[in-house]
């Protein structure tokens, strides 16, 4: 059996139990690992959706060009459709996309405008404005707009939303999605709380971001804005598609352990995966007191570590940021199993050596 061509293999993609990174966690912890789609992130699916979606409504046709403004996912994936449905793709990215993340969609033939990261959404250099000019400015193109643009979610209502309710056959209990365009996260859990309202739904947000206060307070803040480092994490604007109606609990992640998280992932569970996926991580250990044996928790993990390659897996950048792990936070490369039957072992062979003091 095969596939008619690249896009086929969009979706589908596994659910994975976490036994050493969580196995202090009392719950059952699954991955659902979307670097496994073909473009290695979950915005494989919303790109191919949004495209055909406007295929159908004549917005898109041969000879257009999509313009975009992505944290770099994004980018690639629409890159790969335009490249396979012959779009030309110009794409505006924040400075703080990694180098790898640039590489990869020059390497699909892409055009890359970078934009400083710390530009106002308002101002004229930001990401988001630079696409509305570039749409604006070249003839025949079509800016695809993945922050309000509501195909964005309903990719995830019809394809994320039911691979997790039939893997997990009904029994999952918490959804944590990290919080960014808001179309994983919502789509995703409006399905899953149409079919079962108690569905508990964790939304991961960046410090920096203003989602979480916006969800809190109904107001945005312009002061509760600065620098983060987690990429495809947070906004400084209200995209359209995060319904914050069907969210339960906004979890606040810093960059370090997020970062710290994503390693723990690669040398505990031999999964080498991007930076949010720390991030949402990082949020299942906020609620891992809140959690039953009998809880199953579903953590989003958007897209793959090969593209942080230069920044949370080098351990120079880590040093740089302050980001490495003291050594009481170092990972070990054995489970929490493991280390207690070593010490079990040690306390029976060696414990008289040792004398305990109050």
């Amino acid at each position: 059996m095969y596939s008619k061509n690249v896009l086929a293999t969009i979706g589908n993609t596994p659910l994975i139990e976490l036994r050493r990174v969580c196995e202090d966690v009392p719950a059952k912890i699954l991955g659902k690992v979307e670097a496994f789609n073909p473009g290695n992130s979950a915005k494989d699916r919303i790109a191919l959706y949004m495209v055909e979606q406007a295929e159908k409504q004549g917005k898109l046709k041969p000879g257009t060009t999509i313009v975009e403004a992505t944290s770099g996912n994004t980018g690639y994936s629409l890159a790969m459709v335009a490249a396979l449905k012959g779009y030309k793709c110009v794409l505006t990215v924040t400075s703080k996309a990694s180098q790898e993340k640039l590489s990869l969609l020059r390497s699909l033939g892409a055009e890359v405008v970078i934009c400083p990261a710390d530009a106002a959404p308002e101002d004229p250099q930001s990401y988001y404005s630079r696409a509305e000019q570039l749409a604006a400015e070249i003839p025949g193109s079509f800016y695809l707009r993945q922050n309000f643009n509501m195909d964005n979610s309903k990719a995830h209502y019809h394809t994320t939303g039911p691979e997790i309710w039939k893997q997990t056959e009904g029994r999952i209990t918490h959804y944590v999605c990290c919080a960014g365009t808001g179309g994983t996260l919502s789509g995703t859990a409006e399905y899953l709380k149409e079919v079962n309202p108690d569905i508990q739904i964790i939304a991961v947000d960046a410090y920096g971001s203003v989602l979480k206060h916006y969800w809190e307070t109904g107001e945005f803040d312009e002061d509760e804005i600065y620098p983060w480092k987690v990429e495809g994490l947070g906004k400084t604007i209200i995209p359209d598609n995060v319904n914050f109606d069907v969210i339960d609990d906004f979890i606040k992640v810093t960059d370090r352990k997020s970062a710290q998280r994503a390693r723990a992932l690669a040398r505990k569970e031999g999964l080498l995966l991007g930076y949010s996926s720390g991030a949402a991580l990082e949020a299942v250990y906020k609620i891992k007191d809140q959690l039953k044996p009998t809880d199953v928790v579903v953590a989003l993990f958007p897209d793959h570590g090969t593209r942080y390659l230069g920044k949370i897996y080098n351990d120079e950048w880590m040093k740089q940021q302050g980001f490495m792990p003291t050594p009481e936070e170092e990972v070990s490369p054995y489970s929490y199993t493991q280390l207690k039957r070593i010490y079990k072992v040690y306390k029976r062979k060696y414990g008289r050596y040792f004398r305990v003091t109050r």
